[in-house]
């Protein structure tokens, strides 16, 4: 919806061979790889446009504010390569280039080491609380479809904003007798076992 020409980014995946191992290409052929859809890989197919916003899945360059969960927004579309803008941080408004490179996952669900070749990103109009840890924003929506599930999420996800005019929250009630309210996980045996140890 975003207004604009969009430009499609095809990976390269691939298997990384290890000795002794039988032609896995032919067990494994391209299209299925093309398929496969891992949270910390980008998708098989990009689809960019200018102004859209991207987080960065892998460190490339720390010292020029280019790390892991760092948000831009795309100024350029290259053939060979993505111009973007720092969005937030000590880096705020950096234009930077960003490479394709090869990304590679191994796990014990895939019998397989699997290497994709793609931008290192993936659009982010929105984040996960764990992702949005450490920064501070200017304006946030906390959308909580369900209460949060670990120990002191809620407070990460809340304190995230310079001022409480900046916060809003959508609660999709459980019962129709609470309508605004939600639940803070705090595991209470957590926080006496550092009290005793603190004492």
């Amino acid at each position: 919806m975003t207004p604009g020409t969009t430009k499609t980014y095809i990976n390269i995946d691939s298997i990384v061979s290890q000795p002794g191992d039988q032609n896995d290409e032919s067990l494994y052929p391209v299209e299925y790889l093309n398929l496969l859809n891992i949270n910390s890989l980008p998708p098989h197919v990009l689809e960019l446009k200018v102004n859209a916003p991207i987080i960065l899945l892998r460190n490339l360059n720390p010292n020029d504010g280019l790390c892991n969960g760092t948000r831009l927004i795309i100024t350029q579309l290259l053939p060979t390569t993505i111009e973007a803008r720092i969005m937030t941080g000590k880096f705020i408004g950096r234009r930077l280039y960003i490479p394709k490179i090869s990304l590679s996952y191994k796990d014990k669900e895939l019998p397989f080491e699997f290497k994709r070749k793609q931008f290192p990103i993936k659009l982010c109009y929105a984040m996960t609380i764990n992702k949005s840890q450490g920064k501070s924003l200017d304006k946030i929506g906390v959308y909580l479809p369900h209460p949060v599930f670990a120990h002191g999420q809620l407070y990460v996800a809340l304190s995230r904003a310079t001022t409480p005019e900046s916060l809003k929250i959508l609660i999709v009630p459980e019962s129709d007798d609470e309508q605004d309210v939600t639940k803070n996980i705090v595991y209470s045996d957590f926080l006496n076992e550092i009290n005793n140890t603190c004492s």
